[in-house]
Formats: C-alpha cells, structure tokens, sequence
C-alpha cells in the first residue's frame, strides 16, 4: 500500500495533464454535439419532407457507424482530400458527429413532448414556425432533456478516452504510456479508473438532482 502512495505521488501530475486534456476534449465535443444535434433535431420536426429525410438518414448513419472508425476516417482519411486536422481537433469533430445523433434524438424527443396547443397558440398570435421554437418550445424542451442530456454528457467523458486511438494524449493514453515504461499495469490503471470516476461523480449526482426535480413536477 505504501508503495502504491509512492507511485500515485510520481503518477498524477502525469495523468493530470492527461486529466485536462479528456476534460477538453468532453466540452468541446459536447458543444458540437449540441449545436448539430440541436440542427438535426429541428429538421426532423419541420415537416418540410426532404429535411426530415436528410435529418433521419444523417442520424441513423451516424448511429450505425463506430465513434472509433469516424474517428479514424477523420484523421487518417480526410487528409486525403485535402483537410488535414490536428489530433485534437479531430477528436472534438469526431466525437462531436457521432453524439450529435443521440443528442438530436433527446431534443426532438423533448420538442414533441412540449404541448402541441401551444405551438398553436404562438403561431396565432402571429409567431413565426422558427420565433414560436425560439421562444415557446426550445425553453421548455430543454428543461425537459436535462437529465437524458447529462447522461449523455458522462457518456461522452467515458468515450473521450477513444480519442488515445488517434495520439491524443488524453487520461486512457497517458496511463497506457506510463504503464508501459514502468510494467506498473495495476497501480497506472487503477489510479486511471480514480481519476475518471472522480470526474463522472458530479455529473451522477447532477443527473440524479435533475431527474428527482422533473419526477417533483
């Protein structure tokens, strides 16, 4: 036990750096996630057809292909048409378009949850389509996605860790190379699963306050 105090001591300010960069990659993601999934969501409820079709066919594409191969196909791939995208960039992207595809299926779940009258209603006071979805159902629908929104979030920290498969020396990395200069597999990942627990804990606890806040309603 002792031993294992020592190595966290000379582990940590490593994996800390590690730590920052899941940390950003999560929130960059998370925001690029939102706007598109936010983008898809609104078409799928336009009723204008060949935007639901495109919104319907781009989210189940996304939902079938693996975060890892867009990810690959991103970074490696990509370059051969001329875009060629830092490791990080590439990450937040990649990550980004494959969760904006659940993330539009919470806010269109959230916008049709949202009493169809008082669309109606906003729309007959002169409200356009798009001011009544600014201003009457968007702020309703987004109390109503929080909690599926955080656990989305905490899904999203979890997978940041696909982002080591591209060289991003996010926490999964840092650990992988720590552990492989010093064969100290159990106490490097062992710290690693601390470390990520410690960020997914306040996002738990935020979801479960929402969730109770809702059920209270």
């Amino acid at each position: 036990m002792i031993q294992f105090f020592n190595d966290a001591i000379e582990f940590v300010p490593i994996l800390l750096e590690g730590a920052k960069l899941t940390v950003l990659v999560t929130l960059g993601s998370l925001f690029f996630s939102t706007v598109l999934g936010v983008v898809w969501a609104l078409m799928r409820v336009s009723k204008i057809p060949a935007l639901i079709w495109f919104s319907t066919t781009m989210v189940n594409l996304l939902r079938g292909i693996p975060i890892i191969v867009l990810l690959f196909y991103i970074y490696f791939v990509m370059p051969d048409f001329g875009l060629s995208l830092s490791a990080l960039h590439a990450a937040i992207i990649g990550l980004g378009i494959a969760y904006s595809a659940y993330q539009a299926e919470n806010f269109r779940a959230g916008i049709e949850a949202v009493d169809r009258g008082q669309v109606e209603a906003a729309m007959a006071m002169g409200m356009s389509w798009s001011l009544s979805m600014r201003r009457v159902v968007l702020p309703q629908a987004v109390r109503i996605i929080l909690p599926p929104y955080g656990n989305t979030m905490i899904m999203m920290l979890k997978d940041s860790s696909q982002a080591s498969t591209i060289t991003v020396a996010e926490l999964a990395l840092q650990g992988k190379l720590i552990a492989a200069s010093n064969f100290k597999n159990s106490t490097v990942f062992t710290l690693v699963a601390i470390m990520y627990l410690v960020m997914c804990i306040p996002l738990i606890i935020l979801v479960k306050h929402l969730e109770k806040r809702n059920a209270a309603k």
